[in-house]
Protein backbone atom coordinates (compact mmCIF):
# COMPACT_ATOMS: atom_id res chain seq x y z
CA UNK A 1 0.00 0.00 0.00
CA UNK A 2 3.00 2.32 0.98
CA UNK A 3 3.86 2.17 -3.16
CA UNK A 4 0.92 4.79 -3.87
CA UNK A 5 2.06 6.82 -1.57
CA UNK A 6 5.65 6.88 -3.07
CA UNK A 7 3.54 7.13 -6.76
CA UNK A 8 2.43 10.28 -5.79
CA UNK A 9 5.15 12.19 -4.96
CA UNK A 10 5.88 14.39 -7.64
CA UNK A 11 6.61 12.29 -9.77
CA UNK A 12 3.52 10.60 -10.74
CA UNK A 13 2.72 7.74 -17.03
CA UNK A 14 2.01 3.98 -22.26
CA UNK A 15 0.51 2.93 -25.09
CA UNK A 16 1.18 3.50 -28.89
CA UNK A 17 -1.27 4.40 -31.28
CA UNK A 18 -0.86 4.80 -35.23
CA UNK A 19 -0.90 8.31 -36.20
CA UNK A 20 -4.00 8.21 -37.82
CA UNK A 21 -6.08 7.63 -35.02
CA UNK A 22 -7.70 9.99 -32.75
CA UNK A 23 -5.93 10.57 -29.55
CA UNK A 24 -7.53 8.65 -26.73
CA UNK A 25 -8.83 9.90 -23.82
CA UNK A 26 -6.87 9.71 -20.83
CA UNK A 27 -6.80 10.55 -17.02
CA UNK A 28 -10.37 12.49 -16.22
CA UNK A 29 -12.20 15.61 -17.52
CA UNK A 30 -15.12 17.48 -15.76
CA UNK A 31 -16.85 20.68 -17.02
CA UNK A 32 -17.84 22.97 -14.65
CA UNK A 33 -20.58 25.79 -14.25
CA UNK A 34 -21.14 29.12 -11.91
CA UNK A 35 -22.49 31.99 -11.48
CA UNK A 36 -22.62 32.29 -15.61
CA UNK A 37 -19.28 31.04 -16.09
CA UNK A 38 -17.88 27.86 -17.40
CA UNK A 39 -14.49 25.82 -16.98
CA UNK A 40 -13.18 22.59 -17.33
CA UNK A 41 -11.20 20.49 -14.90
CA UNK A 42 -8.57 17.79 -16.44
CA UNK A 43 -6.41 14.91 -14.26
CA UNK A 44 -3.24 14.80 -14.84
CA UNK A 45 -0.31 12.99 -13.47
CA UNK A 46 3.60 14.43 -13.38
CA UNK A 47 5.38 12.48 -15.46
CA UNK A 48 4.62 11.31 -19.15
CA UNK A 49 5.64 9.74 -22.77
CA UNK A 50 5.66 11.14 -26.07
CA UNK A 51 2.76 8.81 -26.72
CA UNK A 52 0.89 11.02 -24.43
CA UNK A 53 0.42 13.38 -26.72
CA UNK A 54 -1.69 15.24 -28.48
CA UNK A 55 -4.48 15.02 -25.88
CA UNK A 56 -7.66 14.59 -26.98
CA UNK A 57 -9.74 17.11 -28.57
CA UNK A 58 -11.50 18.09 -25.82
CA UNK A 59 -8.78 18.57 -23.27
CA UNK A 60 -6.75 20.88 -26.10
CA UNK A 61 -10.27 22.84 -27.39
CA UNK A 62 -10.64 23.39 -23.87
CA UNK A 63 -7.93 24.79 -23.08
CA UNK A 64 -7.25 26.64 -26.15
CA UNK A 65 -10.54 28.82 -25.82
CA UNK A 66 -10.06 29.42 -22.21
CA UNK A 67 -8.61 33.06 -20.26
CA UNK A 68 -7.05 31.61 -17.91
CA UNK A 69 -5.67 28.34 -17.10
CA UNK A 70 -5.00 26.95 -13.21
CA UNK A 71 -2.60 24.33 -12.01
CA UNK A 72 -1.23 23.31 -9.03
CA UNK A 73 1.90 25.14 -9.16
CA UNK A 74 3.16 26.54 -12.85
CA UNK A 75 6.31 24.17 -13.77
CA UNK A 76 7.22 26.09 -16.00
CA UNK A 77 7.98 29.42 -13.71
CA UNK A 78 11.45 30.95 -13.10
CA UNK A 79 13.66 27.80 -11.90
CA UNK A 80 15.56 29.56 -9.06
CA UNK A 81 12.46 30.46 -7.36
CA UNK A 82 11.66 26.54 -6.82
CA UNK A 83 15.94 26.24 -5.77
CA UNK A 84 15.56 28.26 -3.70
CA UNK A 85 12.61 26.82 -1.80
CA UNK A 86 14.20 23.69 -1.88
CA UNK A 87 17.41 25.10 -0.18
CA UNK A 88 15.18 26.76 2.55
CA UNK A 89 12.74 23.81 3.28
CA UNK A 90 14.91 20.97 1.66
CA UNK A 91 18.31 21.21 2.89
CA UNK A 92 19.82 20.89 6.39
CA UNK A 93 21.29 23.88 8.35
CA UNK A 94 25.64 23.59 7.84
CA UNK A 95 26.51 21.31 10.37
CA UNK A 96 23.24 19.93 10.98
CA UNK A 97 24.29 16.21 10.34
CA UNK A 98 22.59 14.64 7.50
CA UNK A 99 19.91 11.97 6.77
CA UNK A 100 22.42 8.89 7.14
CA UNK A 101 22.67 9.95 10.53
CA UNK A 102 18.76 10.20 10.84
CA UNK A 103 17.70 7.21 9.52
CA UNK A 104 18.47 3.62 11.53
CA UNK A 105 21.57 2.38 10.81
CA UNK A 106 20.48 -0.58 9.50
CA UNK A 107 18.81 1.50 6.60
CA UNK A 108 22.23 3.55 5.65
CA UNK A 109 23.53 0.62 3.50
CA UNK A 110 20.37 0.21 1.76
CA UNK A 111 20.10 3.88 1.24
CA UNK A 112 23.69 3.98 -0.61
CA UNK A 113 22.61 1.37 -2.69
CA UNK A 114 19.36 2.92 -3.95
CA UNK A 115 21.82 6.21 -4.55
CA UNK A 116 23.96 3.47 -6.68
CA UNK A 117 21.33 2.60 -8.73
CA UNK A 118 19.97 5.32 -9.65
CA UNK A 119 23.70 7.13 -10.25
CA UNK A 120 23.31 9.91 -7.34
CA UNK A 121 26.50 10.55 -5.49
CA UNK A 122 26.11 10.62 -1.27
CA UNK A 123 27.66 13.49 -1.56
CA UNK A 124 24.98 14.99 -3.66
CA UNK A 125 22.07 14.51 -0.75
CA UNK A 126 24.38 15.21 1.85
CA UNK A 127 22.69 17.78 3.07
CA UNK A 128 19.09 16.92 1.76
CA UNK A 129 16.94 16.23 4.11
CA UNK A 130 15.20 12.93 4.26
CA UNK A 131 12.07 14.14 2.36
CA UNK A 132 13.93 15.67 -0.49
CA UNK A 133 15.92 12.27 -1.26
CA UNK A 134 12.92 10.66 -1.43
CA UNK A 135 11.81 13.04 -4.27
CA UNK A 136 15.12 12.06 -6.06
CA UNK A 137 15.10 8.34 -5.72
CA UNK A 138 11.12 8.54 -7.05
CA UNK A 139 12.12 10.56 -10.19
CA UNK A 140 15.25 7.93 -10.52
CA UNK A 141 12.39 5.14 -9.95
CA UNK A 142 10.07 6.82 -12.82
CA UNK A 143 12.93 6.62 -15.14
CA UNK A 144 14.01 3.41 -14.50
CA UNK A 145 10.23 2.64 -15.95
CA UNK A 146 10.60 4.54 -19.13
CA UNK A 147 8.12 7.91 -17.31
CA UNK A 148 9.60 11.56 -18.25
CA UNK A 149 9.29 14.14 -15.99
CA UNK A 150 10.02 16.68 -18.64
CA UNK A 151 6.78 15.09 -20.92
CA UNK A 152 4.81 15.40 -17.64
CA UNK A 153 1.44 16.83 -18.02
CA UNK A 154 1.07 19.67 -15.69
CA UNK A 155 4.49 20.96 -17.22
CA UNK A 156 3.51 20.42 -20.90
CA UNK A 157 0.32 21.92 -20.30
CA UNK A 158 1.88 25.07 -18.91
CA UNK A 159 4.76 25.46 -21.42
CA UNK A 160 1.74 25.38 -24.11
CA UNK A 161 -0.69 28.57 -22.32
CA UNK A 162 2.76 30.74 -21.87
CA UNK A 163 3.41 30.00 -25.55
CA UNK A 164 -0.35 31.08 -26.37
CA UNK A 165 0.35 34.20 -23.92
CA UNK A 166 -2.00 33.06 -21.61
CA UNK A 167 -2.55 34.03 -18.00
CA UNK A 168 -1.56 31.01 -15.79
CA UNK A 169 -2.98 30.90 -12.19
CA UNK A 170 -1.06 29.22 -9.38
CA UNK A 171 -3.49 27.56 -7.11
CA UNK A 172 -0.70 26.83 -4.79
CA UNK A 173 2.97 27.79 -4.45
CA UNK A 174 6.12 25.91 -4.20
CA UNK A 175 6.82 27.12 -1.22
CA UNK A 176 3.56 26.00 0.89
CA UNK A 177 3.93 22.77 -1.10
CA UNK A 178 7.72 22.16 0.55
CA UNK A 179 6.45 23.53 3.65
CA UNK A 180 4.39 20.56 4.29
CA UNK A 181 7.29 18.32 3.61
CA UNK A 182 9.56 20.96 5.95
CA UNK A 183 6.98 20.56 9.20
CA UNK A 184 7.58 16.98 9.28
CA UNK A 185 10.06 16.46 12.62
CA UNK A 186 13.75 15.06 12.23
CA UNK A 187 11.94 11.58 13.47
CA UNK A 188 9.02 11.92 11.07
CA UNK A 189 11.48 12.84 7.72
CA UNK A 190 13.63 9.73 8.77
CA UNK A 191 10.56 7.30 9.06
CA UNK A 192 9.54 8.55 6.06
CA UNK A 193 12.61 8.00 4.09
CA UNK A 194 12.56 4.41 5.81
CA UNK A 195 8.97 3.31 4.62
CA UNK A 196 10.00 4.76 1.32
CA UNK A 197 12.90 2.38 0.88
CA UNK A 198 10.96 -0.91 2.48
CA UNK A 199 8.76 0.23 -0.70
CA UNK A 200 11.37 1.09 -3.66
CA UNK A 201 12.88 -2.46 -2.53
CA UNK A 202 9.78 -4.52 -2.70
CA UNK A 203 8.11 -4.74 -6.20
CA UNK A 204 5.63 -7.34 -4.94
CA UNK A 205 4.41 -4.53 -2.17
CA UNK A 206 0.89 -2.42 -2.87
CA UNK A 207 0.32 -0.62 -5.81
CA UNK A 208 2.81 -0.48 -8.04
CA UNK A 209 3.96 2.84 -10.44
CA UNK A 210 2.67 1.54 -13.91
CA UNK A 211 -0.76 0.96 -12.22
CA UNK A 212 -0.76 4.77 -12.12
CA UNK A 213 0.39 5.30 -15.80
CA UNK A 214 -1.99 2.56 -16.77
CA UNK A 215 -5.07 3.74 -15.11
CA UNK A 216 -4.63 7.69 -16.17
CA UNK A 217 -3.33 6.77 -19.94
CA UNK A 218 -6.67 4.71 -20.27
CA UNK A 219 -8.90 7.43 -18.47
CA UNK A 220 -10.32 4.19 -16.05
CA UNK A 221 -12.39 5.34 -12.94
CA UNK A 222 -12.54 2.61 -11.46
CA UNK A 223 -8.78 2.16 -11.17
CA UNK A 224 -8.37 5.40 -9.77
CA UNK A 225 -10.68 4.65 -7.02
CA UNK A 226 -9.01 1.74 -6.30
CA UNK A 227 -5.68 3.89 -5.91
CA UNK A 228 -7.24 5.85 -3.68
CA UNK A 229 -8.74 3.66 -1.43
CA UNK A 230 -5.59 1.41 -0.88
CA UNK A 231 -4.53 5.57 0.17
CA UNK A 232 -7.58 5.57 2.61
CA UNK A 233 -6.89 2.10 4.04
CA UNK A 234 -2.60 2.64 4.80
CA UNK A 235 -2.74 2.76 7.85
CA UNK A 236 1.57 3.49 7.99
CA UNK A 237 3.42 6.99 8.90
CA UNK A 238 3.44 7.54 5.09
CA UNK A 239 -0.30 6.59 4.06
CA UNK A 240 -1.26 8.61 6.51
CA UNK A 241 0.78 11.46 5.57
CA UNK A 242 -0.79 11.20 2.17
CA UNK A 243 -4.10 11.41 3.47
CA UNK A 244 -4.07 13.94 5.68
CA UNK A 245 -1.96 16.40 4.51
CA UNK A 246 -1.09 15.63 0.82
CA UNK A 247 -4.52 15.26 -0.03
CA UNK A 248 -7.08 16.81 2.72
CA UNK A 249 -4.83 19.34 3.70
CA UNK A 250 -4.32 20.48 0.09
CA UNK A 251 -7.66 19.50 -1.73
CA UNK A 252 -9.82 22.57 -0.09
CA UNK A 253 -7.00 25.27 -1.25
CA UNK A 254 -7.48 23.55 -4.94
CA UNK A 255 -10.99 24.12 -4.84
CA UNK A 256 -11.10 27.71 -3.51
CA UNK A 257 -8.45 28.65 -6.09
CA UNK A 258 -11.09 27.42 -8.86
CA UNK A 259 -13.52 28.73 -7.71
CA UNK A 260 -12.06 32.25 -7.45
CA UNK A 261 -10.90 31.87 -11.02
CA UNK A 262 -14.55 31.09 -12.08
CA UNK A 263 -15.46 34.38 -10.79
CA UNK A 264 -13.08 36.15 -12.57
CA UNK A 265 -13.33 34.57 -15.88
CA UNK A 266 -15.92 33.52 -18.24
CA UNK A 267 -14.22 30.62 -19.99
CA UNK A 268 -11.51 28.94 -17.83
CA UNK A 269 -9.48 25.50 -17.81
CA UNK A 270 -7.70 24.13 -14.72
CA UNK A 271 -6.08 20.96 -14.42
CA UNK A 272 -4.39 19.07 -11.06
CA UNK A 273 -2.98 16.11 -10.25
CA UNK A 274 -5.86 12.82 -11.10
CA UNK A 275 -5.87 11.66 -7.58
CA UNK A 276 -6.94 14.65 -6.54
CA UNK A 277 -10.37 13.61 -7.67
CA UNK A 278 -10.99 10.94 -6.39
CA UNK A 279 -11.48 9.56 -2.99
CA UNK A 280 -13.41 11.26 -0.27
CA UNK A 281 -12.96 14.80 0.57
CA UNK A 282 -11.79 15.05 -3.59
CA UNK A 283 -11.76 18.58 -5.34
CA UNK A 284 -14.94 17.68 -7.38
CA UNK A 285 -16.73 16.81 -3.99
CA UNK A 286 -15.88 20.20 -2.71
CA UNK A 287 -16.75 22.23 -5.75
CA UNK A 288 -20.42 20.89 -5.47
CA UNK A 289 -20.27 22.20 -1.65
CA UNK A 290 -19.37 25.50 -3.03
CA UNK A 291 -22.29 26.04 -5.60
CA UNK A 292 -20.30 24.39 -8.72
CA UNK A 293 -22.12 22.13 -11.29
CA UNK A 294 -19.49 19.44 -11.55
CA UNK A 295 -20.31 17.52 -14.70
CA UNK A 296 -18.00 14.35 -15.06
CA UNK A 297 -17.18 14.15 -18.95
CA UNK A 298 -14.89 10.44 -18.46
Amino acid sequence: MRRTIIVMFCLLLGLSFPATAAPPVRGALYKLEYAGHTSWLFGTIHVGLPDFYPLEPRVTQAMESASAIALEVDPAADPAKSMAVMREYGLYAPGAGGAMSDIRPEYRPRLESMLKKHGIAPEMVASMKPWLIVMMITIGEYRALGYRPELGIDLQLARAAHGRKQRVVELESVGGQAALFGRLTPQEQARFLEDSLDTFEDSTQGVQPRDLVDAWASADAAKFEALAREVEEDKTFSGKFMKQVLLNERNPVLADGIVEMMKKEQHSFAAIGTLHLVGSGNVAELLRQRGVKVERIY
